[in-house]
């Protein structure tokens, strides 16, 4: 174990609306939160898969702890650690997961990894720090510390506003899956009013127009890749609305840069980046699409129209 290592509790219940990041982090301080108010609060959402953060830190303040969401930096990160708090980051998906929370448990100083939480007995999630820096900024290096009120209290916070900025980002997306999407957009209208260089905001507001058909989303997904050059949902966002909007070439290039960031994110953009390059004719390329979508995503229910596709692509480029 190394010396700058927190030993967490092991955890294995969760819900959408209690993360199992935010149930460890609370175990962790010794405070166990009531699975029952998660489910009651879960009947809000139906239909959603994931979990939703925001509800499961404002059931964590609810009993009595307290929370402070950052824009980081590694060398914040460790100092966190070596204050004993356990945070959770924000980190890309893999397969059809588009991002998820993760607790960092330490770090290996020597080896120069990031320990990972596992909730599984005798499991290290290890993660070389360089490669953990480049995928932690993709989602602007965001870090969410849930503790007691005094230690909370006792963080130096640089920058206020922004905290509220960041904050509100987390508010949106419950507002957004509630369908109050008016409401998710004033809120973060407001966000980017208090942090105009809060790329997270930029995007999250791109999408909620994107979802209306609005070419307004444009102008926040190009405002979010301004000041996160690395903000991989915004090109894929802008890839997105070229797509439906049968703007085939845009899309592909769109859906290119959000790849090139990071090829193994998101399995699905390789079949909208597929379908865009077949709409251009370019049908060996579509057709690499197709087998990179089932590649990445091992469970698409579409697998068989998608094989099928193949096989017809392959007799047309004449393999």
């Amino acid at each position: 174990m190394s010396e700058h290592e927190l030993l967490l509790p092991i955890v294995d219940e969760e819900n959408i609306c209690l993360p199992l990041a935010v149930s460890a982090v609370s175990k962790y301080w010794n405070v166990s939160l009531p699975f029952s108010e998660a489910k009651e609060i879960a009947k809000k959402y139906p239909n959603v898969r994931g979990s939703i953060l925001i509800e499961g830190i404002e059931i964590a303040e609810r009993h009595g702890l307290g929370s402070l969401i950052l824009h980081s930096s590694l060398s914040e990160l460790k100092k966190i650690i070596d204050m004993g708090i356990p945070p959770i980051v924000i980190l890309p998906g893999l397969y059809e997961t588009v991002q998820h929370a993760s607790v960092i448990s330490g770090y290996d100083q020597k080896e120069k990894s990031i320990i990972h939480y596992m909730p599984q007995p005798d499991q290290i999630g290890v993660i070389p720090e360089e490669l953990f820096d480049k995928l932690w900024a993709e989602d602007g290096r965001l870090m969410i510390l849930i503790a007691p009120t005094d230690i909370i209290s006792s963080i130096k916070v640089e920058n206020k506003t922004r905290e509220k900025s960041n904050r509100l980002c987390f508010v949106s997306e419950k507002l957004n899956l509630q369908n109050r999407h008016d409401d998710a957009i004033k809120t973060l209208t407001d966000a980017i009013s208090l942090d105009k260089t809060n790329s997270t905001a930029s995007c999250l507001l791109g999408g909620v127009y994107n979802e209306k058909n609005s070419q307004e989303c444009v102008k926040y997904y190009e405002q979010s890749i301004q000041y996160n050059k690395l903000c991989y949902l915004a090109y894929r966002g802008l890839g997105n609305y070229y797509l439906k909007t049968k703007q085939y070439e845009k899309a592909d290039k769109y859906y290119t840069q959000a790849i090139t960031i990071n090829p193994n994110r998101f399995g699905p953009i390789y079949k909208n980046r597929g379908i865009a390059r077949l709409e251009q004719n370019m049908k060996k390329e579509a057709k690499k699409d197709f087998e990179n979508y089932l590649k990445h995503t091992p469970n698409a229910k579409d697998q068989g129209s998608i094989k099928q596709a193949i096989q017809e692509l392959d007799a047309e480029c004449g393999n």
